[in-house]
């Protein structure tokens, strides 16, 4: 037939491709079984391309879905995948050694993993960690070669993140995931970037560890697998989800290798692998075996990609340090609350916020760490390193370039200046270079002249004359998205129909991060914190009127509450509220058949429930703020945290006549901005403000012969002298201790000096006892007391004569209920208490106080550990 092409394999039955002038036709052989007897030959099937339908991929329905065979809708991708696989004969190749397969993958990191790692640094982050999945794949134990290819990396913006992971629902985002993935696929299976199978990264929280169809592999839609990263640990989850996908089960669930699942078996149904201990059950090696060699596409020969090299030793360039804030987030790093014998044996972190809160994954650091000078961490042990080892040189940055130009011309605008790591750039496993690439300013931070103008309103307002939404114009306003990652997006509202849109863009270098954070500015599409003296990274604050690092002193607070009955129609004007205002908060005292109306002094325009408008409870964004408006129970509110630009009106709009409107106002302002104030229904109220005074003196540091002290301060409130708690004054304006001399006189003869006995009183607080001087140690029953007896006077060397006064000695409070006299009931002193709580991510956190624990504990699941004390508890102060 003239123009007909036959792309057809006769291996097992006949299938393949039949493409003519005017139509395309699919066959492919039955399953054995439906076939006809050998003499008539075997039964086929041939379908038009036409008659297919192609949205048949059957979604996942839970956890691992099951299905290695071809159902009914995958069918049309089945065949469609077949006429590929014919179509890339000179590619698709056996190999020539057996049992040697490669998985080429396409890498998906999503928008959280690369904000977490930083967009500098991500890239050989994950692949470090697909370098770490290779090497599992290569264990042994598990029978075949199974080389994990990287041939495509996408970093996934934002918006399509969050698109494709629904919270708290695996199924539904292992779904969108897949097909996403199969959106992605280079239609040219000759291309170097067709993959085989799709790998996704985040650190949204979806559900589980990682989710994955089960027997999918080499399918178009069902070759993906969805894994949370946490640390370099993940490879453990992708290799372990990688491992349904290619058939594989859990070790105990439907087979007999639960007794593998303890030792550090991948496929566990909770992976307690490590790198110091991992391999693959006979169950998997079994099962992998059963469908390894139905997957046709893990034969062919990859093409070479240029990745850049990577050290042989993965924690060549990730410090301990490092991997903690990989595994628990943010700020964590190595814990130092005590010292383990071999740091390579675990890796145990902590925050420095609570450092006595130590957490561990139960695994060893990556093998390459360093773990002292000279040392390296290897399968969980403090090794010397080899000699064989090339150089390692440390990346160093070149010298800072000339900042540019100011993004703004007011208002506050950002200039950037950048350095490059390349004197000399990192080698031979070399750590790159610490630090930043990009240093930031803020300039031109005065005030525009003229009618404030709200810089990220004017970017949606520039978008009236010429965007569409749905077929028409609107009238865009700023909308802020409550997603800290989104706030540097520029998102619109429509005035009109409340739609919200977002822009396909960042907004402009400059704009506020947000409404509720008047300093901290947008660049590059991310949010850089500026403190309120307009240093970037500064951790200044205003206080509550404004003044920057101020304490409270210069403001003050404004009350009032007034009630007016409207006489005619018309919005009846309340009262005004003026610029420079701060944490402003109008409610209505009553329910009225009224609406609250704010007017802007400056334009005239209306902000709020302009008239005819209906009352509804809503958040907006006027003047440059967020405004919070209520209606509830009849009632309305309104509050915004500031500071006014321009000054407003509060206004009623009647919807009766003679029915009376009562609305309570309060806001704070520095006492320069404060208007004149003519009204006995407002009350002015001095903001507390706060001092360091002299509190006492320390003790001498001799106690006769001339010694040493110190002075003692504490933080007293101005309004009425009392001392309050030191965290109400500012650390930075604490006065530095004045030193004097104390008891000059002249050391007599040394003596024994024994505090009192004391008796027993007290409450148990929390669960944890404390003992002072002299009490006895039981509530009831017999116990001892403890007293301190020291020698005075001995400063000269000299020791006391006499015997020394008995510091431990019997004592009895009562009879215990329910005990007799003869009932012995000994304290417990220096016990260590723990709660075990259910085994959660295989994650085992110890909690000290003080240096009280050389070595951490036998690792237990979810474990927190407080060391206790004994004796007499305390007792808290009364409240009259």
């Amino acid at each position: 037939m003239p123009g007909a092409a036959v792309a057809i394999s006769n291996c097992d039955g006949l299938a393949g491709l039949i493409r003519t002038d005017s139509n395309e036709f699919f066959i492919e052989p039955l399953e054995r079984g439906q076939q006809d007897t050998e003499e008539h030959g075997r039964a086929h099937v041939v379908y038009r391309r036409s008659a297919i339908r192609q949205d048949g991929a059957e979604p996942p329905h839970d956890l691992h879905p099951e299905g290695p065979g071809v159902q009914v809708g995958e069918l049309p991708n089945s065949l469609e995948l077949m006429a590929e696989r014919l179509g890339d004969a000179e590619r698709k190749r056996r190999h020539a050694r057996k049992d040697d397969y490669n998985i080429e993958v396409l890498l998906a990191v999503d928008d959280s993993v690369v904000r977490f790692h930083g967009k500098e640094h991500v890239q050989n982050y994950v692949l470090t960690l697909m370098n770490i999945v290779d090497e599992i794949y290569h264990d042994e134990s598990l029978g075949v070669h199974i080389n994990i290819v990287l041939v495509r990396m996408i970093m996934v913006g934002y918006r399509q993140s969050v698109s494709l992971i629904e919270r708290g629902n695996p199924s539904r985002s292992l779904e969108q995931v897949c097909r996403w993935a199969h959106s992605q696929q280079r239609p040219d299976p000759a291309h170097a970037e067709h993959h085989d199978h799709a790998v996704f990264l985040t650190r949204q929280d979806f559900g589980p560890a990682g989710y994955a169809p089960v027997t999918g592999m080499c399918h178009p839609l069902r070759s993906c697998t969805l894994n949370h990263e946490d640390g370099f640990s993940s490879a453990f989850v992708v290799a372990h989800e990688t491992g349904h996908v290619l058939g594989m089960e859990h070790d105990g669930q439907g087979n007999r290798c639960a007794d593998e699942t303890s030792m550090g078996s991948i496929m566990a149904p909770l992976v307690q692998a490590a790198f110091h201990r991992y391999h693959w059950s006979r169950c998997s090696k079994q099962e992998l075996n059963r469908y390894i060699h139905s997957y046709d596409c893990l034969l062919d020969d990859p093409f070479e990609h240029q990745w850049p090299t990577l050290p042989e030793l993965p924690g060549i360039n990730y410090s301990m340090d490092e991997q903690c804030r990989f595994d628990f987030g943010v700020g964590y790093k190595t814990c130092t609350a005590f010292r383990t014998f071999d740091p390579c044996k675990q890796l145990w972190c902590s925050h420095p916020d609570n450092p006595y809160f130590c957490k561990t994954k139960k695994g060893p650091p990556l093998d390459g760490t360093e773990c002292s000078p000279g040392k390296w961490c290897f399968k969980g042990h403090c090794i010397w390193k080899t000699s064989e080892q090339p150089y390692s040189q440390d990346g160093s940055w070149s010298s800072w370039s000339k900042f540019g130009s100011c993004s703004r011309t007011c208002g506050g605008g950002v200039r950037s200046r950048s350095r490059s790591c390349d004197n000399p750039p990192p080698a031979y496993g070399g750590r790159p270079c610490p630090g930043a690439t990009y240093e930031y300013q803020v300039c031109n931070a005065e005030e525009c002249p003229g009618p404030f103008q709200d810089f990220r309103a004017q970017q949606c307002s520039k978008r009236n004359s010429y965007y569409t939404h749905q077929n028409s114009k609107h009238s865009w306003l700023p909308y802020e998205h409550h997603d800290d990652a989104q706030k540097c997006e520029l998102i619109c509202q429509s005035e009109g129909t409340g739609d919200v849109v977002f822009m396909n863009q960042v907004v402009h270098d400059g704009t506020r991060c947000s409404y509720r954070d008047p300093y901290s500015v947008c660049v590059r599409g991310e949010c850089l914190h500026v403190g309120c003296d307009k240093e970037v990274g500064s951790l200044k604050q205003d206080d509550k009127c404004g003044v920057c690092g101020g304490d409270n002193s210069h403001c003050r607070t404004v009350k009032g509450t007034l009630a007016k009955t409207p006489k005619q129609p018309g919005v009846l004007k309340m009262f005004e509220i003026p610029a420079g205002a701060r944490h402003l908060q109008i409610e209505e005292m009553e329910p009225a058949p009224h609406s609250i109306a704010v007017k802007n002094q400056a334009t005239g325009n209306f902000i709020l429930n302009a008239k005819g408008q209906e009352a509804k409870s809503q958040v907006f964004i006027e003047m440059g703020l967020e405004w919070e408006y209520a209606v509830e129970q009849g009632k309305e509110s309104l509050k915004t945290s500031g500071p006014l630009h321009e000054a407003i009106s509060v206004l009623v709009v009647p919807q009766e006549e003679e029915v009376r409107s009562s609305l309570m106002y309060r806001y704070i302002i520095h006492e320069d901005l404060l208007p004149m104030i003519g009204n006995n229904n407002v009350l002015l109220e001095e903001m507390d403000s706060y001092e360091w005074a002299l509190k006492s003196w320390s003790q001498c540091s001799k106690a006769c012969g001339g010694g040493i002290q110190y002075t003692k301060y504490g933080c007293r409130r101005k309004s009425d002298n009392r001392m309050v708690h030191r965290n109400f004054c500012d650390n930075s304006k604490k006065p530095k201790p004045i030193r004097r001399r104390c008891n000059l006189q002249e050391c007599s003869q040394p003596m024994w000096v024994a505090e009192e006995w004391g008796g027993c009183e007290g409450q148990v607080l929390v669960g944890v006892m404390e003992q002072k001087p002299g009490m006895c140690s039981v509530t009831c029953g017999e116990g001892v007391q403890q007293r301190q007896v020291v020698c005075k006077g001995s400063d000269s060397g000299a020791r006391c004569e006499g015997d020394k006064p008995e510091a431990i000695q019997g004592c009895h409070v009562a009879v215990c209920p329910g005990k007799s006299r003869k009932t012995n009931q000994t304290p417990s002193r220096g016990v260590l208490s723990a709660l075990s709580l259910p085994w959660l991510l295989g994650i085992v956190v110890l909690s000290l106080q003080g240096n009280s624990l050389a070595s951490p504990p036998v690792p237990m699941p979810v474990t927190t550990a407080r060391p206790k004390g004994s004796g007499c508890p305390r007792r808290e102060p009364k409240t009259p």
